[in-house]
């Protein structure tokens, strides 16, 4: 409603007054508006009358006639130009009524044609950044985050174990090798009476069949609410196990000559197996997990004897974590006693620092009241424990953005980039060569500033970024967020052998975000990442020493 708003030109105040209710919404501690009456809506502060009535309908009808009135003078089109990256109510207007662009369609044409570097306010680079926006869009367009599909698929699964006819099931494809992004759910059923399956198959609402794509021996369809592709594969029972380690392992997993030049692929179509443990066996094999089944490094470890993957119960604690001294939802003690009833150890809370304005960055006063504040907590909390930490903005130069007596007050800095995101490979690679030397970074934040289907990340040369981080035994974040899941799995394994520490951390900005910390072990797991290599797998005594070290280094 706000951009539609701005838009329209509507009146400056009543924007402000709607911007400043999804502020107190987003940031308040507990705030539910579900099942809430207007008179109810209107006890939280800075909720008027009219605005607790368009919360109201919104959650109870799904719309209002404020926004009813906004998109019907609104071109649909426009409501995807919108959503493009770099655009803002004001420039869509000149796009729109200037211009006559109603449309992605007609945005891209306009681009390509140059007319929109010739516009008011737009430029040549505003133009290609736009093309580059439309292209990423394009290019994800039918694919989804795994954490965003992952109920609902399980959902789906759950239902059609319950039919008729249907015998063993399983995840198969990317979905099963736990890919951060899925574009196609494939199954595998082991069914007798395959027309009786698919026959039931029908009554559930949740898919849609393709019938023109399907075949007596495959089921092809998506899911009715999503653009998502879903393909059922049909087998026996006893080829099964077979089919599944077929349907599962990347082209390059099964291909592999993983002994005398014997691949799975091979020894799979030799004779019938009863587990994947054998099947792996006849390669003189352990079992290898399905998240490493890409051909990547799988074999290489599970020949040195399959060292054990990192699990969820060998986190010990969780650092990068924000509360509401930045841009956090709840406050240092709910995201503490949260931490702390989940079974952890210790909390890292690492609020935006003094540069990042925009996320109510610590200035150094508040730096100070919130490692008083902390000091006091631990006193009650022990022996569970709050390490004083700060995410540092990562200036324009590589500097961190405190002096040095501040940043020696904290147990441990997340140094990271969050601003100046368009730089070239070698000035952005250097950009983070600075901050790694810098004695006072303990971790190095999302390294590549990526947002999985939204942004890409700013380009890095991985490779001497991570040596630098091995150099200066700097730890590097797994960001368990769904959105960023960065560092990526494909270059943990690099960091491994260089003998560099991760840290999965959730980024958390509520204590719900603590959930998200089985992303980050699923896409640590991908890369071969062990509890031995993992920092925060540190229990509290460990992990104490381990930043007292750290601080030490630079005081040299």
């Amino acid at each position: 409603m706000i951009k539609l708003m701005e838009l329209h030109d509507e009146n400056s105040f009543k924007i402000r007054s709607y911007q400043t209710a999804v502020n107190i919404l987003e940031r308040g501690e507990d705030i539910n508006v579900i099942g809430k009456s207007i008179a109810e809506l209107q006890q939280i502060s800075g909720i008027g009358k009219s605005i607790a009535e368009v919360i109201f309908a919104l959650e109870n009808e799904g719309s209002h006639t404020s926004l009813g009135e906004l998109l019907e003078k609104t071109p649909t089109g426009i409501l995807e130009v919108l959503e493009v990256k770099g655009l803002g109510p004001k420039k869509v207007k000149i796009l729109w009524q200037e211009m006559g662009i109603t449309s992605t369609h007609e945005l891209l044409e306009a681009c390509q044609s140059g007319q929109v570097a010739k516009a008011k306010g737009f430029g040549e680079k505003t133009q290609e950044s736009i093309i580059q926006a439309l292209a990423f869009k394009a290019s994800n367009s039918g694919k989804w985050l795994y954490a965003d599909v992952e109920d609902q698929v399980l959902d789906l699964v759950n239902t059609i174990k319950r039919l008729e006819g249907v015998g063993q099931i399983d995840f198969v494809g990317e979905f099963a090798r736990k890919m951060e992004i899925v574009e196609v759910i494939e199954l595998l059923i082991a069914a007798e009476d395959r027309v009786l399956v698919i026959k039931s198959l029908e009554a559930i609402e949740a898919i849609n069949r393709d019938v023109k794509r399907s075949s007596p021996y495959k089921w092809r369809g998506s899911f009715s609410s999503i653009d998502l592709q879903l393909v059922i594969h049909f087998t026996q029972k006893k080829d099964f196990i077979n089919e599944k380690l077929l349907r599962i392992g990347s082209k390059a997993h099964l291909i592999y000559p993983a002994k005398e030049n014997q691949t799975l692929a091979s020894i799979l179509s030799k004779e019938k197996y009863d587990s994947e443990e054998a099947a792996y066996q006849a390669l003189g094999l352990p079992r290898i997990p399905e998240e490493l089944r890409e051909g990547f490094f799988e074999f290489e470890w599970a020949s040195e004897g399959g060292e054990k993957l990192l699990e969820e119960d060998d986190l010990k604690g969780i650092l990068h974590n924000h509360s509401t001294y930045s841009d956090g939802k709840h406050t240092l003690r709910q995201m503490a006693e949260h931490c702390k009833s989940l079974g952890y150890e210790y909390l890292g809370i690492s609020d935006h620092s003094r540069t990042a304005s925009y996320a109510g960055g610590l200035d150094i006063e508040k730096v100070q009241k919130q490692q008083r504040e902390i000091d006091e907590l631990n006193k009650e909390l022990a022996p569970f424990k709050i390490f004083k930490g700060i995410e540092s903005d990562i200036l324009t130069d590589g500097s961190l953005d405190y002096p040095e007596d501040v940043l020696a007050s904290f147990d441990f800095i997340v140094s990271s980039i969050h601003s100046a995101l368009s730089m070239d490979r070698k000035r952005a690679t250097a950009r983070l060569l600075k901050a790694i030397e810098n004695p006072y970074t303990t971790i190095l934040g999302h390294p590549t500033g990526r947002l999985l289907l939204r942004r890409e990340g700013y380009p890095v040369d991985h490779k001497v970024i991570i040596d630098a981080c091995a150099t200066h035994n700097v730890a590097i974040e797994i960001n368990a967020n769904p959105w960023r899941l960065d560092l990526d799995w494909r270059w943990v394994h690099y960091a491994l052998k260089q003998g560099v520490k991760l840290s999965v951390n959730p980024d958390a900005h509520a204590m719900e975000g603590y959930a998200d910390m089985r992303y980050g072990v699923l896409v640590g797991r991908k890369g071969g990442l062990t509890s031995a290599m993992t920092l925060n797998a540190m229990n509290l005594q460990e992990i104490e020493q381990y930043f007292e070290k750290q601080k030490a280094k630079s005081k040299k």
